[in-house]
């Protein structure tokens, strides 16, 4: 059992209202940003920049990087903080998605890509098959190239999660979102805490050599002690990378801000998932999931450190 700190970050005392001066955004704008914008128009590929409102986009579009989501953009879950369309896909996936995605990020000449996915409950393998294929063209076609996958909880189905480990994927990530206590008032019914845990657990059980990673929304009302625990779950299940960000409500459809968590909060929690001994940390207001993931993931691996070897075990 990991010990407990005693010198937790204290809540944020600024509840929501007008948004702070940190959380100002930038407009969408650039060459960049539009020849990202054409090439993903162009090849009928979704990106969760758009699907999600990312609050990154402009500056990640207008630096030449993208997140893609595969298997479509509709999901079969419905979480209370997410925006992206829910309904029945009815088993329906684009075959050509995996050539489709090669040769946007060939076009793009990235040496790191992250992809992420809906929820895919209406075919059996949660999607997994489809997953592995796509990384599995990605690496054949670019064969230096780092693939970074957020995925889903399969409903928690091993075999799923081994597909998709054994297609070659350099990091798997799965996100826990919020604390134990807000997880059924925030997430879908389908969806778990617990769920959560076994799947970054199953992972790291059956590939030891590949990165794990989670991500954990603030702002939605949770207690510091109850942060504190969900790094430590999430260190227990042996996740190599925690990144943490302020939620931003998508439209007045969706739960409501409690609070925006200041920048030096932030920055306390990054101090202690470092104490806990995650690999590294991303935080701060702005960051999300795949913020900045490809040159997080690139420092650490050009230090000699491209296996977790020391702090995921």
């Amino acid at each position: 059992m990991l010990s407990e700190n005693p010198q937790q970050p204290e809540s944020p005392v600024a509840k929501a209202g007008r948004k702070p001066s940190w959380l100002k955004i930038r407009p969408p704008g650039g060459d960049d940003y539009l020849r990202i914008k054409s090439l993903r128009s162009g090849l009928a590929l979704s990106t969760v920049c758009e699907e999600a409102h990312c609050p990154n986009l402009a500056e990640c579009w207008g630096t030449g990087t993208a997140t893609f989501m595969v298997l479509g953009d509709t999901c079969t879950r419905h979480c209370r903080f997410c925006k992206v369309l829910t309904g029945n896909p009815k088993g329906v996936v684009d075959a050509d998605e995996p050539t489709k995605l090669l040769e946007a990020i060939s076009a793009m000449e990235l040496t790191y890509v992250v992809l992420t996915m809906v929820d895919r409950d209406d075919i059996p393998d949660g999607g997994a098959t489809h997953i592995a294929r796509c990384i599995e063209t990605l690496k054949s076609g670019l064969p230096t190239l780092k693939v970074e996958m957020l995925t889903g909880d399969f409903q928690g189905d091993t075999d799923s999660i081994k597909r998709v480990l054994d297609s070659g994927v350099d990091v798997y990530a799965h996100n826990i979102e919020t604390t134990r206590p807000l997880t059924d008032s925030v997430r879908d019914r389908k969806c778990g805490y617990d769920q959560t845990l076994r799947v970054l657990q199953a992972a790291h059980n059956y590939s030891r050599e590949t990165l794990t990673k989670s991500s954990i929304m603030l702002g939605l009302g949770e207690a510091a002690a109850d942060v504190d625990e969900t790094l430590r779950d999430l260190r227990e299940a042996h996740v190599s990378v925690v990144t943490l960000g302020q939620y931003l409500r998508p439209s007045m459809k969706y739960l409501p801000v409690n609070d925006y968590v200041t920048p030096e909060v932030f920055e306390k929690w990054q101090q202690r998932a470092e104490e806990l001994g995650f690999l590294f940390c991303a935080s701060g207001p702005l960051v999300r999931s795949s913020y900045r993931a490809g040159e997080l993931f690139l420092e650490n691996y050009l230090r000699g450190q491209d296996a977790p070897s020391g702090a995921a075990q």
